[in-house]
């Protein structure tokens, strides 16, 4: 199982972004996809997380800016991302609560990073 992450750059304050992360690999089912970013010098932390159905929470700090979606046929999330600010400069991964097949719980996970760079 692999998850691919693609969508970073550098954007200047103000802008857009929006981030893919497919899922790929032998996959029986997919619960929770999430978001998260980890700036220098600080801890990873969770930016928005959707469940398999639709339900959807956000950090504070994004909330009205930021709009994660999900395409289960895909096996793929979105991370739309406007009105950016210097302070949302970052590596951001992409999660997934998943099980695989032949596997018989649900593991975490994890997308190497992209970079998302906001700078005017």
């Amino acid at each position: 199982v692999q998850l691919q992450a693609s969508g970073g750059g550098l954007v200047q304050p103000g802008g857009s972004l929006r981030l893919s992360c497919a899922a790929t690999g032998s996959i029986f089912s997919i619960n929770t996809m999430s978001w998260y970013r980890q700036a220098p010098g600080n801890q990873r932390e969770l930016v928005a997380a959707i469940t398999v159905g639709g339900s959807t929470n956000y950090a504070d700090s994004v909330k009205g800016r930021f709009t994660i979606s999900r395409d289960n046929d895909e096996n793929t999330v979105y991370l739309q991302m406007t009105s950016l600010k210097p302070t949302d400069t970052a590596v951001y991964y992409c999660n997934a609560d998943l099980v695989a097949l032949g596997d018989y719980v649900s593991r975490s996970y994890w997308g190497k990073g992209t970079q998302v760079t906001v700078s005017s």
